[in-house]
């Protein structure tokens, strides 16, 4: 017996399904998103996970949400479990740190929450969001220093920093070893 809190969503049957009721091929549907077809078929037959990228792409070639793809066929269940192999992950091209995804896409304009894990010595750096944009940053370890506007605090485990995320700011690892970090940003302007 398998056991499914172990298994991904099935992103790639999702996604056969959407693209067939689209009367779309693999080759239409890679010209439209930009995915090539090797990787939707590879998707589709579950043999790859697809990064949040991809499937945001997919979603707008489909015309459809993130969350409708994540979330496949099954949304009445009252309780839903995301494997952790299931979790997009933002990756910083620098390799500085990295972002987990851990909210729902369908609330990307009021609310986000990522795990951050950063390395000694890295930063990220935010363009102004829009206004009355806070975050809301929690160290679980190591130590971090946040940077809004002219503004500059350290950050220990345990603590959690609030500040204004609609000017330019940043987050730095000031210790010495990798930190850990909840980030959670509101749209709403609540601090």
């Amino acid at each position: 017996m398998s056991d499914e809190k172990n298994n991904p969503p099935a992103v790639g049957a999702t996604i056969n399904r959407l693209r067939k009721e689209k009367q779309l091929t693999l080759d239409q549907l890679a010209a439209v998103c930009g995915v090539s077809k090797s990787m939707l078929s590879q998707i589709e037959r579950n043999e790859t996970n697809p990064t949040l990228a991809t499937v945001w792409r997919l979603s707008e070639a489909l015309g459809v949400t993130i969350d409708d793809i994540v979330r496949g066929d099954d949304p009445g269940h009252s309780l839903t479990v995301v494997p952790a192999n299931a979790t997009p992950v933002l990756n910083d091209t620098g390799k500085q740190y990295v972002l987990r995804v851990l909210g729902p896409a369908s609330l990307v304009n009021e609310m986000e929450w990522y795990e951050l894990i950063m390395k000694p010595g890295g930063r990220m750096a935010s363009n102004p969001h829009n206004a009355r944009t806070t975050e809301h940053l929690t160290v679980f370890s190591g130590e971090m220093t946040v940077i809004a506007g002219a503004e500059s605090q350290p950050v220990h485990p345990g603590e959690t920093a609030r500040y204004a995320a609609d000017q330019p700011h940043e987050i730095r690892n000031s210790g010495t070893e990798e930190a850990r970090a909840l980030l959670v940003v509101l749209s709403n302007g609540q601090v």
